[in-house]
């Protein structure tokens, strides 16, 4: 079952997604800040979102949705296809480890 997030009406839909990758990272939380509410003075209302810069780091950013850039579609079609090559020769090598693991317990 694919979980629901109800978001009121008065709010309005935030333009980015969950896990979306965008040109400062991947999107991995959001939250609205309601005008006229203490946070909505501080930061400016609307909604705001958590990016994590790369799948390596410890850091968050928060950024209001105005500072947010999408990448192009041929930036995020070099970003998976990258990401896809990584896996698959971490997949090969794995594999490899385990030809020599089952030939070891084979001869032995």
């Amino acid at each position: 079952m694919q979980p629901t997030i109800s978001i009121p009406q008065h709010w309005g839909y935030p333009h980015f997604a969950l896990e979306q990758r965008t040109k400062g990272g991947i999107i991995l939380g959001l939250e609205y800040y309601p005008d006229g509410t203490e946070l909505a003075e501080q930061f400016g209302d609307g909604w705001r979102y958590a990016l994590m810069p790369n799948k390596n780091s410890d850091e968050l950013f928060h950024f209001q949705e105005n500072q947010i850039q999408p990448l192009s579609p041929e930036e995020l079609f070099n970003q998976i296809t990258a990401e896809i090559d990584f896996y698959q020769q971490q997949i090969s090598i794995l594999n490899r480890q385990l030809t020599v693991l089952t030939r070891g317990a084979n001869n032995g």
